[in-house]
């Protein structure tokens, strides 16, 4: 198994900012919930308001009632009663928001992800066979899973939060320059070096996070090759090689998450440490005014506490920036997948395709899965209906190819393949394929698994046929999954049966079994069989022989036999290896 490169993940890497494109189709998804959207902005303009509020009942209490001995003191005392209640309502409204606001903006997240991971699976499900070689499973899992929670992100402690923080700063400023402009004057000093350490942090962190995404994503798509292959790992004892391979993977997303976290670490103790200078200069400042009678106790105290309310925005902006940086990479990445078009298009006014009787013809195909690179040369042939067919050749002469193109998983790049005189380019790819739909009705079932000698051990299995069945029914045996298909390709009844390989990796027992069972299954119908054990082609009413993806021979076992060429090489050497294999035993 070949490792994925570091270089084949970096290309998928974003290298642009906010993308207002892709903001509005987005927002597309978060505006077909507008009543929560609504609720949800509602709820955080009273919860803010609630949090500016807060400083300024502060002010009253001391400036009003606390600090003026003059007033009764029952008069003092009712009046901080009064505010204490008016403060503990503020709060109260406060929480009971911020509560609200979070369930809301949440249900909104919750709601839009499932949207978008509904419509990336089900158009991942209309995209041709091409696509998916070129694109390997781990990362398209990315794409459903941790892209779309990093769009969440965005929505719940980004956008929304972003807005908030941004309403904070502004009404903070604003009160603050209505208290006293000097004061604000004297808090906007740090203002320059904020800036240039956002600046500076923000051209880090939001490379840290393109990189770190694309390792992510390197990371689960070499996880997922291992385990879909880990039969062939352990056979061939990679499992060494491949520990070390993903514990490379592994230490390098720990190092770029690491240099994410030293950037937090530097950048966020720096707002701190400016965050106290400017509150240590408002006291100097602001304390010589109060003793100068020029501002009010209360004043400065809230005055203190609003800037301790604008820090915290600007603290939270660089770091919301690198949300959204994040979130545009994994939008590219997700509307990247929507944006794609199958290579296998039905056509605008489709055939109809009737009761299929099973006549198949490929009429000089030529055809390449890379372009210049043909895998198929002028291949013409024709199979009656009800006629066996047996394809045979080497790894890589086209077997495959064929059937591919008969599916229409891939379109030819010359020529035609027809099913009953219908080019498969103009019909429903649904219809073409239907042929070999599963029938779910018990009868049925148990009909095909009896006529295909499936029944004996479907019985014997704990729950019989209510069994539940494995990830790529791992508890059978390979002939038991080969019955298993047959029973369904009969239960279907369709007209035209593909088998591939239908008797490897299996014992005699089970040959002979399967071997009935194929006589069973493709009788009366149009059948194309590939296989490199010639044993279950020999009644085959015609075998075609394949090399280089060009037909070199055609007739019966006994012709091609006679014949004298690469099938009777190839029947003698399978031939002498089932001799000599008790000796080998």
């Amino acid at each position: 198994m070949k490792g994925l490169t570091h270089t084949a993940f970096m290309e998928e890497d974003v290298k642009r900012g906010f993308d207002p494109r892709l903001a509005r189709r987005f927002f597309g998804y978060v505006l077909r919930y507008k009543g929560l959207l609504a609720s949800a902005t509602s709820l955080l303009f009273l919860f803010r308001v609630s949090a500016i509020a807060a400083p300024f009942l502060t002010k009253l209490a001391v400036d009003r009632y606390m600090n003026h001995p003059e007033l009764e003191l029952g008069a003092r005392l009712a009046g901080i009663h009064w505010l204490a209640a008016a403060f503990f309502c503020v709060m109260l409204v406060k929480i009971v928001t911020h509560y609200f606001e979070t369930l809301t903006t949440q249900t909104i997240g919750q709601r839009v992800m499932h949207d978008l991971r509904i419509d990336v699976f089900r158009h991942l499900q209309t995209l041709s066979s091409s696509y998916f070689s070129r694109n390997p499973v781990g990362r398209l899992m990315t794409r459903v899973t941790s892209d779309v929670s990093a769009l969440n992100e965005m929505l719940t402690s980004g956008v929304v939060a972003l807005a908030g923080d941004l309403v904070t700063l502004l009404a903070a400023f604003g009160i603050m320059l209505a208290l006293d402009w000097r004061l604000t004057l004297v808090t906007l000093t740090v203002t320059p070096f904020m800036l240039v350490a956002s600046r500076i942090f923000r051209h880090y962190a939001s490379h840290i996070h393109r990189v770190t995404r694309a390792k992510i994503a390197r990371l689960a798509a070499y996880l997922s090759e291992n385990l879909a292959g880990m039969k062939v790992v352990q056979l061939y004892r990679r499992e060494r090689e491949n520990a070390r391979r993903f514990d490379e993977y592994g230490r390098d997303l720990y190092r770029t998450q690491l240099r994410a976290t030293f950037y937090s670490a530097v950048f966020f103790p720096f707002v701190d440490v400016m965050r106290a200078i400017a509150v240590a200069l408002i006291v100097w400042f602001g304390g010589g005014r109060v003793m100068q009678e020029a501002i009010s106790l209360g004043t400065l105290i809230a005055f203190i506490s609003y800037v301790e309310l604008s820090f915290h925005p600007l603290r939270e902006l660089a770091e919301k920036y690198n949300v959204l940086q994040s979130a545009m990479a994994a939008a590219e990445k997700i509307f990247g997948v929507l944006d794609e078009k199958p290579e296998v298009l039905d056509p605008a006014q489709p055939a109809a395709l009737p009761d299929v009787k099973g006549e198949i013809a490929f009429e000089n195909v030529t055809f390449a899965y890379d372009a210049g690179n043909d895998v198929l040369h002028d291949i013409s042939l024709r199979v009656k209906p009800g006629e066996m067919v047996a394809l045979v050749g080497p790894t890589g002469s086209g077997k495959t190819s064929i059937v591919n193109l008969l599916c229409r998983f891939w379109d030819v790049r010359l020529g035609k393949v027809l099913v009953d005189g219908h080019d498969v380019r103009h019909v429903v790819q649904r219809d073409l394929r239907r042929r070999i739909a599963i029938v779910l009705h018990r009868e049925r079932i148990e009909a095909a698994a009896r006529a295909v000698h499936a029944d004996t051990f479907i019985r014997s299995l704990p729950d019989g046929y209510d069994a539940r069945v494995s990830e790529r029914g791992s508890t059978f045996s390979a002939g038991q999954r080969q019955l298993i298909a047959f029973a369904r390709a009969w239960a279907a009844d369709p007209r035209i049966i593909i088998l591939d390989e239908a008797t490897s990796n299996i014992d005699t027992e089970t040959e002979l079994l399967i071997q009935d069972a194929m006589r069973t299954l493709l009788a009366g119908r149009t059948s194309i069989v590939i296989a490199h054990r010639l044993s279950t082609i020999q009644r085959a009413d015609r075998i075609v022989v394949l090399h280089h993806g060009k037909i070199i021979e055609q007739g019966k076992h006994s012709e091609l036999v006679a014949a004298k060429g690469m099938y009777a090489k190839l029947h003698e050497l399978q031939f002498e290896e089932k001799e000599e294999a008790p000796a080998t035993a």
